[in-house]
């Protein structure tokens, strides 16, 4: 089954907050910060102190963290390559996936109508031009783009009033739904899992939402910078922009992503010692801004200011690592009863949305794969642990009990039908009922249910160091999005959204 809106299942652990303080690293765009420092409380909440030398060398400049070991990573193509054109082909089209300019693709091929195009044409893609190095300034850690341990305890409501701007009296539709803008980003901040401190800076840096009473008329319907008519408002707009801060941050993290390509058509390669917190700032500003506009915006003189007025140096809220060495699943049931066959309909995909990491499966009941209609087969829970959130066809388990998403291991199911679904408060022991699946939440081709894991606010990936494991089935990838098997012993399961015994698995 696809997911179109995709959902999560989150896993997460404690990790204990420590401090990486700058060292002598500074950018050469470097800006001094007038506003004091507002420093973590203990309570997980803000509050003024002195201001933050610490994030200041002796002469004011602002101060990056140590660049990281070097990636190696993926290069800018240096010769033309052919391509052959399918039907609903664009030049603009072709262009975008190539990373080269309309006028590029139209010169290297004599196209006197760039609008009439020839199935099975075959046309010339010259080679991207290469711009300027982009910064190695690191703007937040990575524990403040993923809704981690070092995001549990902020009030994002009480911040939200006490800076009594715009947002402080938005109302806005979420489904059937009136929610407040505290509301919308805490839903979008917990859903993706980007942290809530960073939507609220890219609010204030891209629209002014935190502080003005009105933003301009452009910034009221886009308040994150992407003009698309079908991405109006606040909620949409935040979707999009977690979206493409996971994008970046988990192409990061596989070395997937080399070049950023801004909104003018440049093509700028990324310095390979940043980190994927930056990676992902960088790619969000790239998909809104031209290259000037962009440089500016990842510097020390941009965002980061921003951020650095609203909640204190970044860096001072660093938790690392998020993902501790050796760390291993839990032991985990499939989730469903013993003796009741399931189709395994997904490998793995998008935990929420497209831009996580590949950290979710789905499995649709064997006796119909057709229609969104709840189906009476039982979800059934893969291990013990408390329901934390039952709402929107989603159900959080936390299983390290402290009753805190964000830290442990934190299971999701998705597309749980409302009709005896499990309240939240409720302990669960490993094979009690969950709910039926459904389409609820989201949009699906049919009713199934996904499932992914999540560590400290990050998505992990089915098929990558820490394979997903249930009843000894373990995930196996193939590097294609819903494909990959299930593995146990000499069996394997491939997806398909078909009722064979051979694409089948039960307790």
């Amino acid at each position: 089954m696809r997911l179109l809106n995709s959902a999560v299942l989150i896993l997460v652990m404690t990790a204990s907050v420590g401090c990486n303080l700058p060292q002598n690293e500074a950018d050469s765009s470097s800006a001094i910060i007038d506003n004091p420092f507002l420093a973590p409380t203990a309570a997980g909440g803000f509050g003024a102190s002195a201001p933050g030398l610490a994030a200041r060398g002796t002469t004011g400049e602002v101060l990056t963290p140590t660049p990281d070991t070097p990636r190696t990573l993926p290069t800018i193509r240096s010769d033309s390559v052919p391509y052959t054109v399918k039907a609903l082909d664009t030049v603009g089209a072709i262009a975008n996936q190539f990373g080269i300019s309309v006028q590029a693709l139209i010169e290297a091929n004599n196209l006197v109508n760039p609008d009439m195009l020839t199935v099975g044409q075959v046309l010339l893609v010259p080679a991207p031009t290469s711009n300027d190095l982009g910064p190695r300034f690191k703007i937040i850690p990575d524990s403040e783009l993923v809704n981690g341990p070092a995001g549990a305890g902020f009030n994002i409501e009480e911040f939200i009033l006490h800076k009594g701007g715009y947002l402080a009296e938005y109302r806005g539709a979420v489904g059937e739904d009136l929610l407040s803008g505290w509301e919308i980003v805490e839903r979008v901040a917990n859903f993706y899992s980007v942290n809530p401190r960073l939507l609220l800076a890219l609010l204030e840096y891209q629209g002014g939402w935190l502080t003005q009473e009105q933003p301009a008329a452009a910034a009221e319907v886009y308040p994150m910078g992407f003009y698309d008519q079908y991405q109006t408002g606040l909620f949409l707009q935040l979707n999009w922009a977690a979206d493409n801060l996971n994008r970046g941050y988990y192409l990061w993290r596989v070395n997937g992503v080399g070049v950023w390509q801004t909104t003018d058509g440049a093509n700028i390669p990324i310095d390979a010692t940043i980190n994927a917190g930056t990676a992902g700032l960088q790619h969000f500003f790239s998909k809104v801004m031209d290259e000037p506009s962009w440089r500016m915006a990842v510097s020390s003189a941009g965002f980061f200011n921003t951020y650095y007025n609203l909640f204190g140096y970044p860096f001072d809220w660093q938790i690392e690592p998020l993902i501790p060495e050796g760390l291993s699943q839990p032991e985990f049931q499939l989730p469903f009863e013993p003796g009741v066959a399931w189709v395994f309909t997904g490998g793995p995909h998008g935990g929420w949305g497209d831009g996580s990491a590949w950290a979710a499966l789905d499995f649709a009941p064997g006796s119909d794969l057709q229609g969104c209609a709840r189906k009476d087969e039982w979800v059934t829970a893969v291990a013990d642990g408390k329901i934390l959130i039952s709402d929107e066809g989603g159900v959080f388990q936390d299983l390290d009990g402290d009753d805190i998403e964000q830290t442990g291991w934190t299971v999701v199911y998705m597309h749980i039908d409302r009709l005896d679904r499990v309240q939240a408060g409720q302990f669960l022991h490993a094979g009690e009922r969950i709910g039926h699946p459904s389409c609820e939440g989201g949009f699906s081709t049919a009713a199934h249910l996904h499932i992914a894991r999540k560590y400290n606010g990050e998505w992990i990936s089915a098929d990558g160091p820490i394979p997903f494991s249930m009843d000894g089935w373990v995930t196996v990838g193939d590097g294609i999005q819903y494909g990959g098997a299930l593995q146990k012993g000499e069996r394997w399961v491939r997806p398909c959204e078909c009722r064979y015994p051979e694409n089948m698995v039960s307790r």
